[in-house]
């Protein structure tokens, strides 16, 4: 199948495993946080059968295939443009076998998906609550950063009815966020079972949160290590660079 870019629309190369994405440089396209996110379920089981939820462009779905070793992934957007561009994405990589890219609203997937059937979810979801923060943007950068189509409740809910007992979910977001995610995760009985933040630099406030949860999980809490993307120097540190498959 030939791969036809649109209007705006350019093919990156992901740097691991020959693995590319298509990307529309006037809407969101990914950052670190989906890489690190990615990063951060590489010791989940094989065979797993795994939920993207608010897929965006598919760059999580693609890059947990070289980092893990799924059954089967699910890649959930709402907007049928990005959706569109994530499929092609996924043509375009080889990856039809193992990732499926569905334009569907989060909300309703418990009446289009089997319930207690999957082993992972993972998710980058919008950081920001509908009414906070700036919105001189279009509309998809507005739902990809904004709990317009997607609130942190919406994702805990379906995640709960979505996982198998003991399924695990893997979510990065903003630090000042989290006692909301303790609190909704908990509501529906994700327990929190790991964090780690992560920091721009060491002598800096932390700008984001890797969390991993598990449905009826007992309660018991570990706290990485802080997680430095830079040195004081700029450049980036071993751990990153390692992430990125630099060194």
């Amino acid at each position: 199948m030939e791969i036809q870019l649109k209007e705006n629309e350019r093919i990156d190369d992901l740097q691991i495993n020959n693995l590319k994405i298509i990307q529309n440089k006037n809407w969101f396209c990914f950052g670190i946080d989906s890489v690190l996110l990615s990063d951060f379920t590489k010791n989940i089981k094989n065979n797993s059968k795994i939920i993207d939820l608010g897929t965006g462009t598919g760059i999580i779905s693609i890059l947990l295939t070289a980092k893990t070793n799924p059954e089967s992934i699910i890649g959930v957007e709402i907007q049928p443009e990005v959706a569109d561009m994530a499929k092609r994405s996924i043509y375009l990589n080889k990856l039809e076998n193992k990732i499926n890219i569905i334009n569907e609203d989060i909300r309703i997937l418990d009446k289009k998906l089997p319930l207690a059937q999957y082993d992972v979810i993972v998710t980058n979801p919008p950081y920001m609550k509908e009414n906070t923060g700036l919105k001189n943007e279009d509309n998809t950068k507005l739902i990809s950063r904004h709990e317009i189509k997607c609130t942190l409740e919406d994702i805990a809910n379906i995640s709960s009815k979505l996982l198998k007992n003991h399924g695990e979910i893997y979510m990065v977001h903003r630090p000042d966020r989290l006692v909301d995610i303790m609190e909704i995760f908990r509501k529906y009985k994700l327990e929190i079972k790991e964090m780690r933040l992560v920091f721009p630099k060491e002598k800096e406030q932390a700008n984001l949160i890797l969390i991993k949860a598990v449905k009826n999980g007992k309660p018991f809490l570990k706290i990485s290590k802080p997680l430095y993307v830079y040195k004081e120097t700029g450049d980036y540190t071993d751990e990153i660079l390692k992430i990125y498959n630099k060194i």
